[in-house]
Order: C-alpha cells, then structure tokens, then sequence
C-alpha cells in the first residue's frame, strides 16, 4: 500500500517546525474546545498527533486511491448534460473517500463541522493530493473558498454554508469573465437588487475551475453606471436555487479531471457577502492570496511526482552496459530537479506558518482586543504573508515547470509517450504559473516588498543565526549573495524611473527568492542534515543565477529599455 505521507520525511520536517508550537497553542486557544468536543486535543503535543493522524490518513487516499484513479480521469475527465457537469468516475470515488474521511473543511472551525486545522497541515494536504492527481487538487482544495465565507460573511451565513463545505459539498470562486482575465476591475456580470432587498445574478462567467459547484463565490457588479473596482461585491450563490447553467467545460492541455467551466446566470439568486463595493479591493483579494498558497502546494506537488519519476526511471533505464543515473549529465540534472524541490517545499511551508499567524490573531481580535504586543505580532506576520505568498506562487510553480520539463527530459523519447506519468505531468505543470495570477502578476505583487525591505529585513534576520561548522562556507555565499542583491537594489531604485524599476522587476524578485530559499534551506540543514546535499545544490545554482541578474542590472542603460518596448 502506498503512503504519500509516510514515504515523505519531508512533511514531517515542516509540520515540526519550532514555530508550530505557538500556531497550535493560539489556534486552539489554550485548548478550550477540549471540554466540547471529542475529537479536540488536550494539549499541544495531542494536536500534533492528530495532525499526524489525519496526514497519514490523506497520504493513504492519495497513494491507494487518487494517484491510481489520475490516469483514467486524465484520459477520460468530466462532461456535460443538460447544462451540469458529470465528474469522470475516478473523481466520484476520489470525493467519496475525502468525504467519508472527513477531509472536507479541514481549517474551520469545530462548531461549524471543521477539523479546526492550521494552515499549515491543511497545506501538507494539498501538496500529497496534487502529486497523486493535481486535476483532483482543483476540486478538493477548493474547500479553501469556505475560509472566505468565515472571515467575512455574517454568523447565519456562516452556520448555512459552512457545515455543508465540511460535509462534503464543493465550492468554486467565479471570477473571471471572456473580457476579465487577470484586470478583475473590468468584470460586468451584474447583480441587481431586487425590490424585497434580495439580489439576483446576470451574465457570463468563463475558466471557472469546478464550475458547476454546489456552493459558490461570485464576484459581481453591484453598482450602476461603475467600471472600475469600487463598483464590485462579493456574493454566495446556492446551486440548490437554480439560475446557473454550464454552457461548456473547456478543452484544456492539463488538469483535466478539474471541469473548467463556462457559466450563465440568468436572474440567479444570490446572497451579498460583507458590504457592498468591497468585493474586489477586500474580499477577491484575501480569497486569490489564498488560492495562491494554494497553487504553491500544487506546484511542489507536482514537482515531487516529477522528481520521482525520474529518478525511478533513471535508475532502471540502462544504456552502454549501465543504469543512466551513473551518467553525470543526468545525475546532476536530478540533484537540480531535487534541490528544486526541497527549495519550493520549505518556501511553500515558511510562507503558510506566517499565513497562520496573522490569520489567527485577525480572528482572535474578532473575539477580543488583541494585546499592544499581539498587534505588534500580527503586522509583522501579515506583512511576511503578503511578501511570501507571491514569492513562494512565484518561485514554486516556475520550478515546478522546470522539474516537469527536466522529468521529460530524463526519459528522453519514452517521456514524449503517454505510457509514462511524466506526460500527464508536464501538461498538468504548465497552468500552475498562469492560474491565479501569472508569474509576472505575482512580481508586481512582490516588488514594493524588495523595494520597501521586507525581504531584506528577514534575510538579516536570518543571516544573524548561528549555524554548524560545516555549513558557515554556505551562509558566507548567501551572504555574498545578499550584498549583490542590495546593490542591485539600489541600482534600480537610484534611476527612479517607474519603468525601469517595472522593467527590472522580476530580476530583483528573482535574487530576492534564491537568497530567501537559501537561508530556508540552510534553517533545515541545521535541524536535518540530510537536506545538506541539496542546500548545497540550491545555493550552487541560486549564486550563479543572481550573479547572472546582478551582472545585467549593473551593465543594463536605461535608455535601452526602448529596445524591449514595441510600439504595435
């Protein structure tokens, strides 16, 4: 039987991490709930074991049942029948072992139905599932959209809607509209306030991941005669209530078991979230950074199939009398898919340890005022979460594509074949730096981060520990490596020029995400020496790609950006 758990020493590393002591502890406010429930833990240590437990539990489904159900749904997917969508049978028994594992809701709270999870182990989660099946990851990880309807909407929607997302119901979050990419400013589809004061949902919604959900969150225009953001609200629609029709599934290069629709409401009922005109400058906003944790788990996922299946195939691919891993030039094509790897899992679970703190002190201040130090805490962590996320969706899913074109690569013509996992892979890989937000969205999120400091703050921070013996030749590149990047900085900056400092962007992110990974990975070295060929790995290639950046920033003129610029 396979465990997708267990066969990871990994996931055990990150979810023992020092800092889970305090998530747990302010999580669980001291334990209150152990005299109201069961299944509560009573102290830290029975919380940590019940993570433990649940975990084991998803990397049996994941191993035994999803990963072997992901080629039959890939070849097969979902269709439609009078305008709703019928999953592919291995997504029905996928759902169906989550459901009656009680894997639905995993992070809300235990009056509403939940587990009452971290982030964090909820995290671990995803990443297990998108290895056995990252189509599947689209329909079960979507159980985060419930996290928006805690956060914002009113205690009867709460206890409506909540209970049912932890039962099993799925969600989807509709945003996006045939003239509405990634400029969300520009959606139309309209709500309109009915006389009773309840509102009803008109138009057109495209590349809808599980679009025809039972429960959903629909970004709409609420207010008359607007066009920009301040015209936008956030709403519930009920798929029991009837006024949505799937129009067509799309037909997509990967992920295929996740249907991504084409939606038509016409006079929908639906249910205002919060306030009117907040729903895309704070609602839409709070959900897409938490898809965007979400896609990073899916990309370190995938990039952990990757990784395996080329080294399996590297080790029983024989030619010239020998097994291929013998060969240097793929030898090191896999200690590069690993340290890949290793970087992408310890950003993914930095960034979901500081999503945990500030998220948690935001629901305490809901309870009561929070202490002059607990705010202090929480600004700093919400500032880390809002640096982390982009980088980390950033970095993981562009890594992600690389292991998956590498893990081809390694197969050589075997791996441009359907017979091998490495094809579905690569196609399933290529989404993850486009949906919820490309790559160059996420450098535009992450940019005033390297400009206001906040990397750097936290690399100083980092570069103040003490580390082994062996370890000091790599924290003295890394800080050779911090000292290009702060030149580079301040080359840009010192131009002052908005689109030069646009132009150069995602250069400086770059450096700032290998020095960021490389002082993660040297964290792990010193509680797991096992991680220390891949740091050295990572930190190889991380020095030679910002000496790369830094070397164009410090010749680039900035006259010739026209160069780059088409008038067209």
């Amino acid at each position: 039987m396979a465990n997708f758990y267990t066969d990871n020493e990994a996931l055990k590393l990150h979810l023992n991490h020092p800092m889970m002591k305090k998530i747990v502890e302010l999580k669980e406010r001291n334990f209150a709930d152990a005299d109201k429930f069961d299944y509560a833990p009573q102290n830290f240590e029975d919380a940590m074991d019940s993570y433990d437990r649940v975990l084991d539990i998803v990397g049996e489904i994941c191993g035994d049942i999803i990963a072997e159900n992901a080629e039959d749904v890939d070849h097969n997917g979902p269709r439609v029948e009078n305008s709703r969508v019928i999953y592919a049978e291995g997504t029905k028994k996928n759902l169906d072992a989550c459901r009656k594992a009680g894997l639905m809701g995993m992070s809300m709270p235990r009056r509403l139905g939940g587990l009452n999870f971290p982030i964090t182990p909820y995290i671990m989660a995803a990443d297990m599932v998108s290895r056995a099946d990252a189509g599947f990851e689209n329909l079960w990880g979507l159980q985060d959209c419930a996290e928006t309807i805690y956060e914002f909407a009113d205690e009867a929607q709460k206890e409506k809607y909540i209970p049912r997302v932890c039962a099993g119901e799925t969600m989807s979050m509709d945003l996006t509209e045939p003239d509405a990419g990634s400029d969300l400013q520009s959606v139309m589809l309209k709500a309109s306030q009915k006389e009773d004061g309840s509102w009803v949902l008109n138009g057109v919604k495209r590349f809808i991941t599980n679009g025809d959900s039972d429960i959903h969150l629909v970004l709409a225009r609420s207010e008359e005669g607007t066009k920009d953001g301040r015209g936008l609200s956030m709403f519930i629609y009920d798929k029991r209530n009837g006024g949505v029709n799937v129009r067509r599934i799309e037909n997509k290069m990967g992920i295929k078991g996740s249907p991504t629709c084409e939606l038509v409401y016409k006079d929908a009922p639906a249910e205002l979230v919060g306030s009117r005109k907040l729903g895309l400058i704070k609602y839409v906003m709070a959900l897409m950074n938490g898809a965007r944790l979400g896609i990073a788990a899916q990309s370190v996922g995938i990039s952990e199939h990757a990784y395996r299946e080329a080294l399996d195939y590297a080790k029983e691919r024989k030619q010239f009398g020998k097994a291929i891993i013998e060969f240097p030039a793929v030898a090191e094509i896999l200690s590069l898919m690993k340290a890949k790897l290793d970087a992408s899992r310890t950003l993914l679970y930095a960034c979901s340890r500081f999503v945990d703190m500030y998220k948690i002190y935001d629901d305490i201040a809901k309870e009561r005022k929070l202490e002059v130090e607990e705010k202090k805490e929480a600004k700093f962590y919400s500032r880390l979460a809002d640096a982390f996320t982009p980088l980390a969706k950033g970095m993981t899913s562009e890594f992600c594509n690389q292991n998956a074109y590498d893990c081809i690569q390694i197969h050589g013509g075997s791996g441009f074949m359907k017979d091998y996992a490495c094809e579905q892979i690569y196609r399933d890989a290529r989404i993850t730096s486009i949906y919820e937000g490309t790559t160059q969205l996420q450098v535009v999120a992450a940019i005033r981060h390297v400009t206001t400091g906040t990397y750097l703050d936290w690399i100083k921070g980092e570069a103040e520990k003490q580390v082994a013996a062996e370890d000091e030749a790599v924290k003295a590149t890394l800080n050779f490596m911090t000292q290009q990047y702060i030149d580079a900085v301040e080359a840009v900056t010192g131009v002052n020029d908005p689109k030069f400092l646009d132009f150069m962007a995602r250069r400086l992110v770059e450096m700032a995400g290998y020095i960021v990974m490389g002082y993660l990975m040297l964290d792990d070295t010193q509680r797991d020496s096992s991680f220390r060929k891949s740091l050295h790995v990572f930190v190889n290639y991380g020095k030679a790609e910002v000496a790369k950046h830094a070397d164009f920033i410090g010749n680039f003129r900035p006259e010739e950006i026209s160069d780059y610029l088409y008038a067209e």
